[in-house]
Formats: structure tokens, sequence, C-alpha cells
């Protein structure tokens, strides 16, 4: 019985307009392939892998305090998701004084460090990893300029933030910077590499 319904799934999906191209290992298709079928996505192709280089570029994104408090997480988060980047880390914690001034250390000396640390730690924060192409640089460009005044309509900061100090979210500047603030802030474990079905359908050429 079990055999036949294998049979009788791998030909439903070969023969569905919604996937076209190559099926998982035997062990795995049925989960994944009907998670596919059952949300209406299209998959072209079930391997991530590209001939694009930097798809696989992570960034690190956090909504501060104000973001949180403010329930604007599932906002930002669908922002990404919609761009077609893909989630690899995510956590919420309340952020140690010690780990803060390890991520802020190039603004030590600034005159606003210590009201930086004392916003920072003043409530939980949610960190994420997101991964795809250019990713770090086009993060950037979506949350929008530091100073919400100068922050686009349409950014993260242009559109939820009116003031420097409560700017709502953080993002990495550089692939040497996102490098470090990801080890900072996750633990190698708790990365998740999956495959996206999806994945095709944003980069393939």
């Amino acid at each position: 019985m079990v055999q036949f319904q294998r049979y009788w799934l791998k030909n439903l999906i070969l023969q569905s307009p919604y996937c076209r191209g190559v099926l998982p290992s035997r062990k795995s298709y049925i989960p994944e392939f009907s998670f596919c079928l059952l949300f209406g996505q299209r998959c072209a192709a079930y391997s991530t892998t590209s001939g694009i280089p930097g798809v696989r570029e992570r960034t690190l994104v956090a909504v501060k305090p104000d973001g949180v408090q403010r329930r604007l997480v599932g906002q930002i988060t669908q922002r990404f998701e919609q761009k077609g980047f893909k989630l690899v880390g995510l956590k919420m914690l309340q952020a140690p004084e010690e780990q803060l001034s390890q991520h802020y250390h190039e603004l030590r000396r600034k005159p606003f460090y210590p009201s930086l640390l004392h916003y920072m730690t003043s409530g939980p924060i949610v960190v994420m990893v997101w991964e795809g192409y250019n990713v770090i640089r086009t993060s950037r460009i979506m949350i929008g300029d530091t100073n919400p005044v100068e922050a686009q309509a349409g950014t993260v900061r242009g559109d939820f933030s009116i003031h420097i100090s409560r700017n709502v979210v953080h993002a990495s500047d550089s692939v040497e910077g996102a490098q470090r603030e990801i080890q900072l802030w996750f633990h190698q474990k708790e990365l998740m590499d999956w495959d996206c079905c999806d994945h095709s359908s944003t980069y393939q050429i």
C-alpha cells in the first residue's frame, strides 16, 4: 500500500503544471513536494544550485526594541520574504550588554554610546539571518537611511520610524560586518541550510 501511494503521488507530481524538473530523493519527495502542491508554489526545479555567484550570501537583520514593542516584526519579516530572500536563522532575546558592546564596538567613543546601550537593553530584540543574492546591499536599501528623516518612503525606516534614536531595525553594512555579526549572535548549529522549492523561480536563468 505504501509503495502504491508513493507511486501514485510521484506520478501526480510529475503531471502537475506546478512542478517541472527533478525530483528529490525518494525518501523526501512526498512531504516536500506535497508542501509545494498544497500551497500552490511553482517548482521548476528542486535543486538550489545556480550559476549565479553570491546566491548564498548572508546578512544579519535585527528588529530593535522599539520595533518589537510596536509589533513590527511580522511586517519587517514579510518584506524580506516577499523580496525572495531565505530565512536561515531567527531568535528573540534580551540582548546582554556585553554582547551589544561587541556589536557596537566601533561606536564606543561616540557621545551617544551610553544611551544606545540603554535603548538596546530596554526590551527584547529579534535577530535574523537572511540568505540570497546581493542580500547585504539590498537589505540596506530596503531598511533605508539611518536617519528616518532622510529615509525614502517604502523603506522600513521611511515607513515606520520618525527619529534617529528609534530607527526600528539594523542590517549589516558589509560582507565582513555580516560575517562578524552573524558569528556574534548565532552559533553555527542555529543556522539552517535548507532547500526552498521556489529557488529556481527566483534565480535560474
